[in-house]
């Protein structure tokens, strides 16, 4: 009995720990860049866009496709850095705990 009401204690200062860490996530901010810089986009932790910048040079009628594909890469770059850093947090939130491998959390 004892064991159970430890666990239930490690679950609800687990739950708690969790709250507190998507909190810190929404604030989190990651930049990703293509074309050298001349094209950034700057994600939340939760993914959202909250700024995209072009370098005036890239601006030419003739060449959406480049301009098109330099903001999916920036995007994507910005998004493989929140979700190293979600999971960066997430592993030492839950160091030492049995959590079985490839369990994911709500985030």
């Amino acid at each position: 009995m004892k064991d159970l009401m430890g666990l239930m204690s490690k679950a609800r200062e687990m739950q708690s720990k969790l709250a507190n860490m998507q909190e810190e996530m929404a604030n989190i901010e990651a930049v990703g860049q293509s074309g050298g810089g001349l094209v950034s986009v700057t994600l939340s932790g939760k993914s959202e866009m909250k700024a995209l910048r072009i370098d005036p040079s890239l601006i030419k009628a003739d060449e959406a496709e480049i301009l098109e594909d330099l903001i999916l890469a920036a995007h994507n770059d910005a998004k493989a850095k929140v979700e190293a850093i979600v999971q960066q947090r997430t592993q030492e939130l839950t160091a030492g705990l049995p959590i079985p491998p490839g369990m994911k959390f709500p985030f």
